[in-house]
Formats: C-alpha cells, structure tokens, sequence
C-alpha cells in the first residue's frame, strides 16, 4: 500500500496542474497561480514521502517529470499564452495572432530542463539551472501582480516575449543555484541561504501590506537568481 502513496502525491500535482491550466486559458490568471502552488506543494511531499517510506522507482521518477512539466511548464505558458493572446487581439499587421504561442517555448525548455535534472549527478545538494518551479512562480505572480502595468507600457508585450526567451535559457543553462538544503541548522555555511529566507519574507510580505498583491514572489525569484550568480562569482 504504501509504494503507491508517492505516486499518488504525484498525480494530484498533475491534477493541479491540469486545472491552473484551464484557468489560465479561460483568462483567470489568479486561479491558475494558486493552482501552480498547489500543485507545488504536492511536488514538496511526493519526495519526501518516497524518501522516508523508502518507496523510490523508476516509474515515480519518470511520473514526477510529466506532473512538473505540466504544473511548472505547460500552466505558466498558458497564463503567459492567455495574456499575450489579450495584448495582440487589435494587432493588425501579419501572423500577430500566432505570436501568443511563443509562450509555449517555457513548456517545451521545461521538459528538457526535467529531463537534464534526471541524469545530472551534480544537483543533488544545488541546482545548475532555474528549477521549473521557481520559473512558474515567477511567471504567475508577473502576470498576476504586474501584467496591467506591462500591457500600459509602449513596448511592454515584446518585453514580455524577450523574458520568455531569456527564462527558456535561464532553466537549461550551466548556472550553479543554491539550493534550500540544509546539512545542519547553524549560521556557519548556511549564510546566503538564511540570508535568502529572511529577505524573500520581507519581500512578499511588504508588498501585501501595501496592496501590490502577489509581485512580491516575482521579485523573490529574480532576488534568488541573482543572489546564486553574485555568491558563485
């Protein structure tokens, strides 16, 4: 019984995905954001319950994969897809009505950067590339909590579509991550990641209070990636 209590954790990420979906195509952007964190915690439990039941397969792993690409891939690009889809509906010049689906890039750049996750040997105690979660909060929570104020900027929609690309690399490329992994609870060797803990609560806490909604997760992630480069370097 208990082998399938994983796996099971894994199909309700899928599920959650499956439904930030269909709410991001049906223009509730808000919805499928709460989606892809639900969906997020699932993905949290479904390790850590393999790992301490001791459970872990094959199937689970390759399971794992098609829930993630779907939550952390398929559903951000939707979101994207589905506001990009609102910026172009006057566009009158050739093919604007295609251009939307550039969006989907993420889904596909998120599978790949599964797969590479799989078989690298190196990412056991960090990451080398945006983990696809982190890439769906920060999609969510743009569209979310700033997507009226980049649509009132002139050049704002091909601002968006450059970030898509510059995500897309950001999730396969050889960039060393620190991960939220912690070996002992003490301040020695942990100092960029309780740093990251105490600042990343100040920045999406300070914004709520203020009424700026959700951006706060945005910058959390944009903070996370920057902070990972400036303590390799």
């Amino acid at each position: 019984m208990k082998k399938h209590i994983p796996n099971t954790i894994t199909c309700c990420n899928l599920v959650s995905g499956c439904v930030a979906t269909v709410f991001a195509l049906s223009g509730d952007a808000g919805m499928a954001l709460l989606w892809i964190v639900i969906g997020a915690v699932f993905d949290f439990f479904d390790g850590m319950s393999a790992r301490l039941l001791g459970v872990s397969s094959p199937i689970g792993k390759e399971l794992d994969s098609l829930a993630d690409d779907v939550t952390f891939g398929v559903a951000p690009s939707a979101i994207v897809f589905q506001w990009l889809v609102a910026q172009f509906a006057t566009a009158s010049f050739p093919f604007a009505s295609y251009l939307p689906f550039v969006a989907f890039v993420m889904a596909a750049f998120s599978a790949l950067r599964l797969a590479k996750f799989n078989l690298d040997e190196r990412q056991t105690t960090s990451f080398i590339g945006l983990p696809t979660p982190a890439n769906a909060l920060f999609w969510g929570a743009l569209i979310v909590g700033l997507g009226d104020q980049l649509a009132a900027l002139p050049y704002g929609v091909y601002g968006v579509i450059a970030m898509i690309f510059v995500s897309s690399y950001l999730l396969v490329a050889e960039l060393p991550l620190f991960a939220l992994k912690f070996k002992h609870w003490g301040w020695s060797g942990n100092e960029v990641k309780y740093i990251f803990v105490l600042t990343s609560v100040a920045m999406i806490v300070c914004p709520l209070l203020l009424g700026w909604g959700v951006i706060g997760i945005a910058a959390v992630i944009a903070w996370y990636v920057a902070l990972s480069v400036v303590t390799k370097k």
